[in-house]
């Protein structure tokens, strides 16, 4: 039996989020794909638990060609019918079609900024911010900085990038680290 301590969100009778939590929630990512990825699957959550979303990912990842945003970015109405007929991602209209406007809006942050790592790992120094929770209780749903990555993100055209949806995708990323410090993940992932 596995005795780790672990985020009361990732119970153990849930093997994908257990894998999850101990493999990837809260690890620092500095890839341009992968932030792009977590960027979407957060605004495909929006109204949904996040295990629909594990259970969905490989589906989304075949489904959104890798996540390559150059691709989405050129995905036409006959790509969003067929992306809507897809019965293993989340068929909701309007967010693939602001897969297809946030893939336009990654271009071109990517290329202002020479990166997405250097754009939104900007707003924390390239650190991430590590805190101190003893339950998760005490986790915000958005901070200051969620709000104010939020904006920044709406002003270059992003879309389902509201301030709740930007600390998850924050605490996915591993620019904060929402471990409770009992876990055993809090001192490993920074």
């Amino acid at each position: 039996m596995d005795r780790k301590k672990r985020c009361d969100w990732a119970p153990l009778e849930n093997p994908l989020y257990v894998k999850y939590h101990d493999e990837e929630w809260g690890v620092p990512v500095r890839d341009d794909r992968m932030l792009f990825e977590f960027l979407l699957l957060e605004g495909f959550q929006a109204g949904l638990s996040w295990i629909t979303i594990l259970k969905k990912r490989v589906n989304f990842q075949q489904a959104f060609d890798n996540f390559d945003a150059k691709k989405i970015a050129r995905y036409d109405e006959k790509k969003i019918e067929e992306l809507m007929q897809n019965s293993g991602i989340v068929r909701n209209r309007r967010k693939i079609e602001y897969a297809v406007l946030n893939a336009k809006s990654f271009l071109e942050v990517q290329k202002e900024f020479g990166s997405f790592n250097d754009y939104i790992w900007g707003f924390v120094n390239g650190k991430p911010v590590v805190n101190k929770w003893k339950r998760m209780g005490e986790i915000p749903a958005n901070t200051e900085l969620s709000d104010e990555i939020s904006k920044d993100l709406k002003k270059r055209g992003f879309k389902f990038v509201g301030s709740t949806i930007i600390y998850a995708y924050m605490q996915a990323i591993g620019m904060v680290n929402d471990h409770t410090v009992d876990c055993f993940r809090y001192e490993e992932v920074w």
